[in-house]
């Protein structure tokens, strides 16, 4: 199974014909139809249906099945044929849960860039589930995440975590809250923050309470916090940004959710130089961040 054969098979479920892709890929239409048979005489199963007089061709149940994989492939070979130069364009490749990423991360990747200027950052955003899944496969070198789970191959750090603080939109109707009993849901933006928030949220407002909306992403709740007389709970991190940038309200909950932990996550028998400079970075800032109150907390100063 060659690089060829792979980008001849996908070639042709993009233009939909050999004679198209062919012309893609410059080559004859015999030769790449030599190519696709060579492929799937290797794999010992079709993955083009082809009829006589049909001029687009589709592709069999296994053919369908085998498009993800096909698309790993050329990843993999591209990043393979990278090694090389590895030392002059250093990449890291990292993600994190939207409330790391929204506010957090603007300071400390301009922190990083500035003190590695060498090294190229690659970001995703995405949920703790599916970094583990990236991580483990190799598309992500380092992943921070709020849900702690136990995969295998994965090593799991708590890197830091921050109360979960009430933010408040204008209006006079939570001036005086600080209880949960005090808050209706109706009026809550409500983001899932990690699985003990949720135990927490369902403890006090069960599981039938309706929420004036439900949101998985950072930049709706900063919207919708706007709207006149409702509430959300927020981690701290984005809890200071938010009433720097909009002058929301914040303050501390009597019983309150658990604070949220935030973890570092990366493949136990990978090491990359880059990936602990940038937890150093992370650090920098969750130490100026303490320094503003007491709601964030590293723990480990040195990641």
């Amino acid at each position: 199974m060659t690089e060829a054969e792979i980008r001849a098979f996908l070639t042709v479920l993009q233009a939909g014909n050999i004679s198209s892709a062919a012309a893609r890929l410059y080559v004859t239409q015999p030769a790449l139809s030599k190519r696709i048979q060579a492929l799937e005489h290797e794999l010992g199963y079709r993955l083009i249906t082809r009829g006589k007089g049909l001029r687009e061709l589709g592709l069999t149940p296994k053919g369908e099945a085998f498009v993800p994989v096909a698309e790993r492939y050329l990843e993999l070979w591209k990043e393979a044929r990278e090694i090389d130069g590895i030392e002059q364009n250093r990449v890291l490749r990292i993600s994190a849960v939207n409330s790391v990423s929204t506010y957090l991360f603007p300071a400390v990747c301009s922190g990083f860039m500035l003190k590695h200027p060498d090294c190229l950052l690659n970001f995703s955003n995405y949920h703790s589930q599916e970094a583990y899944g990236h991580v483990a496969d190799g598309r992500i070198d380092l992943a921070l995440i709020s849900d702690d789970m136990n995969v295998r191959g994965g090593e799991t750090v708590p890197l830091f975590n921050e109360d979960m603080l009430l933010a408040l939109g204008p209006g006079g109707r939570y001036v005086d809250a600080g209880h949960p009993s005090e808050l209706n849901p109706a009026d809550e933006i409500r983001l899932p923050w990690s699985p003990e928030y949720d135990m927490w949220h369902e403890y006090w407002f069960n599981s039938t309470a309706r929420s004036r909306m439900v949101v998985d992403q950072m930049s709706l709740l900063e919207y919708f916090l706007r709207f006149q007389d409702v509430w959300a709970v927020v981690p701290a991190t984005a809890a200071l940004h938010l009433r720097e940038r909009l002058g929301i309200r914040i303050r501390p909950m009597q019983e309150g959710p658990p604070p949220q932990i935030i973890y570092y996550l990366k493949r136990k028998i990978y090491r990359i130089e880059q990936a602990q400079q940038f937890l150093e970075a992370v650090n920098r800032e969750l130490l100026r961040l303490r320094e503003m109150g007491r709601h964030v907390r590293p723990l480990t100063e040195e990641p």
